[in-house]
């Protein structure tokens, strides 16, 4: 698991690989990732936008924006989280994702919230097979 925390706002990752909707044949290598997003501050915040840079095992470098996550924009009061989970293909078998958020609060103040760089990596038991 990985964490970070700014401004009070806390963001936890949990990678997985999905060896069901992986093919190592074709290079193609999947991961899930579960994101909690904990809002321990004093205002309400919503989160407006995502931001992901995804580098794979050689190194090629991907970047990601958008509005939102999954096709929300989930409003955090404080001491509320907020939950989802997705994906990330790559065609190589590891890989590193970093990024941000950016909320917004009630008043209209926006600032960016640290997304924790997290590994995708083979479990230790597919490593030998690939």
């Amino acid at each position: 698991m990985y964490k970070a925390i700014t401004r009070d706002i806390e963001v936890t990752v949990e990678p997985f690989y999905l060896e069901e909707q992986s093919n190592p044949e074709e290079n193609r290598y999947v991961w899930g990732y579960r994101i909690t997003i904990a809002n321990e501050s004093d205002s309400t915040v919503q989160l407006r936008a995502r931001y992901w840079k995804i580098t794979d095992g050689n190194g090629h470098m991907e970047e990601v924006r958008g509005p939102g996550v999954i096709g929300e924009q989930p409003i955090l009061n404080p001491g509320d989280s907020f939950q989802y989970s997705s994906g990330c293909p790559l065609t190589t078998t590891s890989g590193v994702m970093v990024g941000r958020y950016t909320m917004q609060t009630d008043s209209g103040v926006r600032f960016d919230v640290e997304i924790p760089a997290f590994s995708l990596d083979l479990p230790d038991q597919l490593r030998t097979l690939n």
